[in-house]
């Protein structure tokens, strides 16, 4: 190389190097000027003192405290110390939704003395995989409706309103249900084409603003109704009294989630805050409930049930009573318990911390209720609320259930990482928000087999736990199959704190006497 190439390139990088202090001295510039303005902003305003107090510097605790969520999920939390879902739960998600060796090594993280935690009790001569066998039918409707519906599935997917989820999210979940042979559930936003297009059985969601079977006014439209059940795909329609995150509140979609889309589908503006009633206008007590859940099955000719959490249960006995007098034909087809500590959507935070009963306490005292009337065989009991782990799923199933729901177990299967955006439109992976930046980061062919992975591997774990207990499969696990720990952390017969209740001859006269 020439004396005169190298000049040139030392006139090169001399010019570069010239241009780099050039914007380097430039962006100082603005950075103090910045700092100035921050300065100045903060010390005039009177809204937050700690900004007024220490000006710039008071900005960074702000700043902290939003990270912290995420330095505690990532950095500081033990595997099994988070909330609403510990790392554990949500590795065995992940793990079970990639369908990737889901064993451990070097014995449980998990105490076994904690307060309320379940053990099951192995039997010395557990089911052998040749005497196995697939969970049994369930037909809801059965002699009622005029199209029951049968199916063998004991993990589905809860209801989560098209709004709340992407258009992908919907896509793949419908595309990993077909496949899994689960039912997908609505969610109170009304049915779209994303909802059909896997081709999996659908439950219909009925919210207290009815959204996608309303007219004008607002008001059930029985030809919308009619409408929404000629689709083959539709099995049953749920009347949503409640939900787990807010009990006594309705769903809330922020506007800036109201796409025209969604719009269209709810029947509602563009843009809009949808802020659905907190009850249903027209219903009012028993009487009404059950009127509308018979007018909805006839028109329909589907199964028709209701969804709520429990909290005060003196109605559960009214209800019950009301049946007996009009007979078990005007019974709901199914009823689908919502746990406290459900919910994958907005709520506030008084009525997401402290308002309804816990699955623990709620799923026990409808089944027994339930029983007592001689209504178990005619009514189906459908539960849901944070069980997204195959020993939660036998519990339920144990405890009385017919069927587990499970919404943000699917929200794990679909790459959710717990950010908790799902309110804000910001949502990182795709799964509640409608910016198309953030949603082309969710595959939906590929989240479909992970769907479908997850409840595949479910069913699959949940029956292992029945064949350790010694029974064939997983319906036939009873709640002598369960011991809870006490708060001395010794693990007591479940049946000794619910025993199961028993069918009695009771009549709206005699119910002082149970």
């Amino acid at each position: 190389m020439d004396l005169q190439s190298v000049a040139a390139i030392y006139a090169f990088a001399v010019k570069v190097l010239q241009i780099f202090a050039m914007l380097f001295a430039f962006g100082l510039v603005v950075l103090v000027l910045y700092v100035v303005y921050l300065y100045l902003s903060d010390i005039s305003q009177s809204k937050q003192a700690i900004r007024r107090n220490f000006p710039v510097l008071g900005r960074f605790r702000y700043q902290f405290e939003h990270l912290g969520e995420f330095f505690r999920q990532y950095f500081f939390a033990l595997d099994r110390e988070e909330m609403p879902f510990n790392r554990a739960q949500r590795s065995w998600v992940y793990r079970a939704a990639k369908n990737v060796d889901s064993t451990l090594a070097f014995g449980s993280t998990r105490p076994l003395n904690q307060p309320g935690d379940i053990v099951f009790l192995n039997h010395p001569f557990p089911t052998l995989a040749k005497d196995a066998v697939p969970a049994r039918e369930v037909t809801l409707g059965e002699g009622v409706a005029r199209r029951p519906y049968t199916t063998r599935s004991i993990f589905n997917i809860s209801g989560m309103s098209f709004g709340a989820l992407s258009v992908p999210a919907v896509t793949a979940l419908s595309k990993g249900a077909a496949k899994a042979g689960i039912w997908l559930n609505t969610g109170e936003g009304g049915l779209s084409s994303h909802h059909l297009a896997g081709g999996c059985d659908i439950v219909f969601q009925i919210g207290t603003a009815k959204y996608g079977v309303r007219d004008a006014e607002g008001n059930l439209s029985d030809a919308k109704l009619r409408e929404v059940a000629g689709h083959e795909q539709v099995k049953m329609f749920e009347l949503k009294l409640s939900q787990g995150a807010k009990p006594g509140k309705g769903g809330i979609l922020p506007g800036v989630k109201v796409t025209p889309e969604i719009a269209h589908v709810r029947g509602i503006p563009v843009g809009e805050d949808s802020i659905s009633p907190n009850g249903h206008p027209e219903i009012k007590d028993v009487e009404g409930l059950l009127d509308m859940l018979n007018h909805i099955r006839e028109v329909t000719g589907k199964p028709t049930g209701f969804k709520c959490v429990i909290g005060n249960s003196d109605w559960l006995h009214e209800l019950c009573e009301a049946i007996l007098r009009r007979g078990a034909e005007s019974a709901p087809d199914f009823i689908t318990i919502d746990s406290a500590d459900g919910g994958s959507g907005a709520a506030p935070q008084s009525l997401m911390d402290y308002m309804g009963l816990p699955l623990n306490r709620s799923l026990p005292l409808v089944v027994d209720l339930i029983a007592e009337y001689g209504l178990r065989d005619r009514i189906k009991i459908i539960c849901a609320g944070k069980l997204l782990t195959p020993s939660m799923v036998a519990w339920a199933l144990a405890m009385g259930a017919d069927f587990v729901n499970c919404a943000r177990g699917f929200m794990f299967a679909l790459g959710c990482i717990q950010a908790m955006q799902c309110n804000k439109n910001t949502c990182p992976t795709g799964v509640t928000t409608h910016n198309p930046d953030l949603q082309q980061g969710l595959d939906p062919m590929d989240k479909a087999e992970r769907v479908y992975h997850y409840a595949h591997n479910m069913e699959y774990e949940v029956g292992t736990i029945a064949h350790s207990c010694g029974v064939p499969e997983p319906r036939q696990l009873r709640r002598a199959h369960v011991e809870v720990i006490n708060e001395r952390g010794v693990p007591v017969p479940l049946t000794t704190l619910a025993p199961e209740g028993r069918p009695k001859a009771v009549i709206a006269s005699d119910r002082d006497q149970i």
